[in-house]
């Protein structure tokens, strides 16, 4: 039996390997990576009418294609603004602009639109670190995505994007942890996930 200070010492070790890994992949291995992520996600999300996603980081999948491929969907999309204190994101309208926001995150401009504005999104593109074959996701670990989430429509499709190393057979999962249904890898494209009803 894990203890749950057991069980977050090891999803911090697991944390800080994932991240390393990321640190260290080539520049082409990157580029790679964001052109096969972003044709499987156009895909899997085409049809969708407001698409609730996330500005990758220089280290994350999809970076350096991603948000501005979307506009290929013709969806109304959504990025988070981490607001400067507490740990509630808030949502706005990507129309093309971004400034740096908090840790150096990058975010919409635009006017603020609450944190319930997520409900009206048809599909979430949630990041990761690793993500389980139940859809159970490992994040970096401050909860932003956790508290989002409860915003979410119940029938919303929420898709990850990892890198193929970051599937996982099994993660440690809370009772807050909201599975996702579909995972996006480069290599293994677009995966619809078994998840479990509660």
């Amino acid at each position: 039996m894990t203890v749950p200070g057991e069980q977050a010492a090891q999803k911090d070790q697991l944390r800080q390997y994932l991240l390393y890994e990321r640190r260290v992949r080539t520049p082409s291995e990157r580029a790679d990576a964001a052109d096969a992520v972003t044709s499987a996600l156009l895909a899997g999300l085409d049809g969708v009418g407001t698409l609730a996603a996330f500005v990758p980081d220089p280290d994350e999948p999809g970076a350096g294609r991603l948000p501005d491929a979307y506009k290929d969907l013709g969806a109304r999309l959504l990025l988070p603004v981490i607001p400067s204190t507490g740990r509630i994101l808030d949502w706005a309208e990507y129309t093309g602009e971004l400034e740096v926001g908090r840790y150096g995150l990058s975010q919409p401009p635009g006017p603020r639109l609450g944190a319930a504005a997520i409900e009206a999104a048809d599909a979430v593109v949630v990041p990761a670190l690793a993500v389980d074959r139940s859809g159970i996701r490992l994040g970096r670990g401050g909860g932003y995505y956790d508290r989002a989430l409860v915003h979410a429509r119940p029938d919303a499709r929420l898709v990850t994007v990892v890198f193929d190393g970051e599937r996982v057979d099994a993660l440690p999962s809370e009772a807050h942890d909201r599975p996702v249904t579909a995972v996006v890898t480069p290599s293994g494209g677009w995966e619809d996930l078994r998840v479990r009803a509660d």
